[in-house]
């Protein structure tokens, strides 16, 4: 990194980064969470009204909110349950039943949260500003332009999510196609923008026109919260 990345890096990352350079080493915008009991997890309201997105239409929102993330939710928490009351030591343990549970576990987990930053996302203007995201991405990609034309063919192939992530391994960041919601994740890379291609994200509105649904979803896109989930 020359002298002008390397101060332009640490004002964007603020001076916690300034360690950074010395070890190869980062963790950024890993936040903490309280710690609350199983199946506990909670549906996250909409920051915005379900009528408010541009080429996502109300029923589509409503759907994917209050049916398919809530059912991923209540699916956690309920799994949550069943492995305390099946798991090793209890009167009830099968090792086969308990290792279904906790595939569904990952793919349920990984569900709920994907949904979350997916509807956090959204509700904005579409339009990037200077913040950290913006300017790491273009030092990343070379441009906003490549990068979006990179998210947009990923997100074209996939079954799952197309996902921006910061991955402290190289400092980077990477979009990743992950099929499902748990399928080609990487360990401790962190999703920053996650968009939703499965078909119920947007067959109501674009029927297969699936490109039709990638432009609208980036049009919404509210990079100031994007922003505040790297920061955070």
């Amino acid at each position: 990194m020359n002298p002008l990345d390397r101060r332009k890096f640490v004002s964007a990352v603020g001076a916690g980064a300034v360690g950074v350079f010395a070890t190869g080493n980062m963790v950024v915008g890993q936040s903490r969470a309280e710690a609350q009991e199983p199946g506990a997890h909670k549906v996250q309201a909409l920051k915005y009204p379900y009528d408010a997105l541009q080429g996502i239409s109300k029923q589509v929102v409503t759907w994917h909110h209050d049916k398919h993330y809530a059912g991923y939710v209540k699916k956690r928490n309920a799994i949550e349950q069943q492995l305390i009351d099946n798991g090793p030591g209890t009167d009830n343990f099968d090792a086969r039943i308990y290792a279904g549970l906790k595939r569904s576990e990952s793919f349920s987990a990984s569900g709920m949260i994907l949904h979350e930053v997916y509807f956090d996302n959204l509700g904005g203007d579409g339009k990037p500003g200077d913040g950290t995201v913006e300017w790491l991405i273009k030092r990343c990609f070379g441009s906003m332009d490549k990068w979006m034309t990179d998210m947009k063919t990923i997100g074209g192939q996939a079954t799952g999510w197309a996902l921006c992530c910061w991955d402290p391994s190289d400092g980077r960041m990477h979009n990743y196609l992950v099929d499902q919601h748990e399928i080609g994740a990487v360990w401790a890379a962190k999703p920053i923008i996650a968009l939703d291609v499965f078909e119920h994200a947007y067959y109501h509105d674009q029927g297969p026109n699936r490109g039709k649904y990638l432009d609208a979803f980036f049009d919404n896109l509210h990079w100031g919260r994007i922003n505040e989930r790297y920061a955070g």
